[in-house]
This record gives structure tokens, sequence and C-alpha cells, in this order.
């Protein structure tokens, strides 16, 4: 799998109410010193339907482009801000762990 997939895989998994940092993703994906391009690969149009709205800067600023944008559909998703319109990054950054849909044995087929 490519950087970029790797990017775009993680980045449709945070879950809705929830914000990654870049650092986060790229740290994730076990490329710890390219936040930069997890940046980059945002920049792809083919990956404009996931959820880039859910990323922002590790102090919980949102990106430049589209900060605008990116406020609404986040508070759409009940997350809260500052008054300086950053994310509440102890309350709603994702963590894979505690964010996690628990696994429920039912949802798997029984083999004998």
């Amino acid at each position: 799998m490519t950087f970029n997939e790797q990017v775009y895989d993680t980045v449709a998994r945070i879950p809705s109410g929830r914000v990654a940092t870049f650092g986060q993703i790229a740290q994730m994906i076990g490329r710890p010193r390219m936040a930069r391009f997890v940046g980059y690969a945002s920049n792809n149009k083919a990956s404009w339907h996931l959820p880039w709205h859910r990323v922002v800067f590790k102090d919980g600023s949102l990106c430049c482009g589209f900060a605008a944008e990116q406020y609404r559909q986040l508070k759409s998703e009940g997350v809260k801000f500052t008054p300086d319109k950053k994310v509440i990054m102890p309350v709603y950054q994702w963590d894979p762990e505690r964010d996690a849909a628990p696994i429920d044995i039912r949802d798997f087929p029984l083999v004998f």
C-alpha cells in the first residue's frame, strides 16, 4: 500500500464527532515525521470524498483553506470549540482504542 493509500485508509476511519491531527495520522501509519505529507495527500482530488474536515492541526486549529466549512461540518457532528475556534483536543481527539466499536460475537458466523 502506498503512503497516500495508508493516509486515506486512516482518514476514512475517523469517526463522526472526533478529529485527528496530521501528525497523529503520520504516526499511526508508521511515518511519524511526515505530518506535512499527510497534508499534501489531502490535496489529491481523488480523496475529496473522505472526511478531511476531521483532520486538524495539533493545537486544534482548523485548516486555513476551508476553515469556515470545516468549522460548520465539525460543529454539525457535535464537536465543541474554544472561543478562538480551536477544537477542544482533550475531549474530541480520536483515540482508535477508546473510540473503537465494541466487537459483538453475534456478528460472526458460527463455524464448526
